[in-house]
């Protein structure tokens, strides 16, 4: 009875790929496994001096940084990050973090984290979006890791316009003070995976960065899901 129910359902509510539109199996969720594989993946974890990383040279000391995958504006792939932000998609959150943090199982910087820490939300942003695209992220990787979400210490204390049509000095005069750290002690002598979803200058992270390291010998990996 549950099968021809769910097959019924399946008629009326067809379970499609996000970015093809073909039906998906039983073993699929969100995506399928062809445009899994056709994800323009970056690699970056394995590379060092990566472009991401090369993105925070003489701004922010980190130890490690890489994206998921290359985001163009336009390509099938921008409607994951899409569904993210703005289609109330919560599953996909969860689900790119664990299909990114696979990769990341075969670099010891990056599982030697003790704390997988999400760029937080302005608590007036996060009330009219419901939850944060981030903290999604992370709890995806923090089911492959094996390391645990902290979102108490870093806090977004001031809500910023928005980062779209600003140069890159306009964008970091924009997240100057954005961040504050409480329960310095948390992070203290701790590595700090910092996730946020895209990438595009890093004065975002970097705003983060310059909060977290006040606390004594923290060190800082970055992960985003995308990078433009």
């Amino acid at each position: 009875m549950k099968t021809l129910i769910s097959n019924f359902l399946g008629l009326l509510y067809p379970n499609l790929c996000l970015i093809c539109g073909e039906n998906l199996t039983k073993s699929e969720h969100q995506i399928c496994l062809g445009c899994l594989t056709e994800i323009p993946r970056t690699n970056f974890h394995k590379l060092k001096d990566n472009p991401v990383e090369k993105r925070f040279w003489g701004k922010a000391d980190i130890q490690k940084a890489t994206s998921f995958f290359y985001f163009t504006k336009g390509s099938p792939f921008q409607k994951l990050l899409h569904e993210l932000k703005y289609r109330d998609n919560k599953e996909i959150g969860e689900l790119m973090g664990k299909y990114s943090a696979v990769d990341l199982l075969s670099d010891d910087t990056f599982c030697s984290v003790d704390y997988i820490v999400p760029i937080p939300l302005h608590p007036k942003k996060f009330a009219k979006r419901g939850y944060n695209q981030s903290e999604l992220i992370c709890n995806g990787i923090s089911k492959i890791l094996a390391k645990p979400v902290e979102t108490k210490s870093l806090i977004r204390v001031q809500a910023n316009t928005t980062q779209t049509k600003k140069s890159v000095f306009e964008r970091f005069e924009n997240t100057a003070g954005v961040f504050e750290l409480k329960h310095k002690e948390t992070f203290e002598n701790k590595h700090i995976l910092l996730v946020d979803d895209v990438l595009t200058t890093g004065s975002t992270i970097e705003a983060a960065i310059h909060a977290i390291k006040k606390c004594d010998g923290v060190k800082v990996s970055i992960f985003t899901l995308a990078m433009a």
